[in-house]
């Protein structure tokens, strides 16, 4: 029973990482420089759910957040 629990918490971690992002395409700057491409939080109205802000963790990269939120 408790492996039941497990799996479906799993699942509905990974349905929540993965409604949360959104992929973005390597680009080509004015500049020249080419940004790879790479996953980023789905854009809404607050800075407090983003990867880069304290106390959030990057779940593709474990990366932990610096910035203080604005809002």
């Amino acid at each position: 029973m408790r492996i039941i629990i497990l799996i479906a918490l799993l699942l509905i971690e990974l349905t929540v990482n993965a409604q949360s992002s959104t992929r973005v395409k390597s680009y080509r700057k004015k500049n020249g420089t080419v940004v790879q491409s790479h996953r980023r939080t789905k854009q809404n109205h607050t800075e407090k759910d983003n990867w880069s802000s304290k106390p959030n963790t990057n779940p593709y990269t474990g990366k932990k957040g610096t910035k203080r939120p604005k809002r």
